[in-house]
């Protein structure tokens, strides 16, 4: 395994629509474990693989007790309930945003060996998922974040909690 750079806001490959993996052997399974452990070094709960300079539609997500590697990923069903709470990103380090996205989400994908299956993901592995896969059609979440978050609230947020997905209530100014 190796770590990979990860690539930051400013680099076209960001805003890139990723095409479909179509060889399932020994470099993609390379290029999964990279991810992975670039996502661990860099403290990340998730990672595409534009975000490493790669435009095909993959993705990895630390789920708690395991990384779930997505690829070819699609979500095939959400509920209608939501969660609002603060998301970063690896590729725009320092900066956070209050984001909206659905509580619960299904979603379709191949594992490395090209095997289909679905995964259920809810609360912050549901906003992963979300998060991940808009990187492969080349978005990013500050396109859909209602604010991001100042200095000040940041260094609050520090003070009260190391959880990555603090609830926080939307300014109403």
């Amino acid at each position: 395994m190796a770590l990979r750079n990860i690539v930051t806001v400013g680099d076209p490959i960001l805003t890139k629509k990723c095409r479909p993996v179509v060889k399932f052997d020994d470099r993609l399974a390379q290029l999964i474990d990279d991810m992975k452990e670039t996502m661990q070094n860099a403290n990340g709960v998730g990672l595409a693989a534009p975000q490493v300079g790669v435009l095909r539609r993959l993705v990895v997500v630390d789920v708690g007790d395991e990384i779930v590697e997505l690829v070819n990923p699609e979500i095939v069903s959400m509920s209608e309930e939501m969660q609002t709470g603060v998301e970063g990103c690896l590729s725009l380090p320092g900066e956070y945003g209050v984001v909206t996205r659905p509580m619960y989400v299904t979603v379709r994908a191949q594992d490395r060996n090209g095997d289909w299956y679905e995964y259920d993901g809810e609360e912050l592995v549901a906003r992963c998922f979300c998060h991940e896969i808009d990187h492969l059609d080349g978005h990013m979440y500050t396109e859909i974040a209602e604010r991001m978050l100042t200095p000040e609230e940041l260094e609050k947020l520090a003070a009260e909690s190391d959880d990555y997905e603090v609830e926080i209530e939307e300014d109403k100014k």
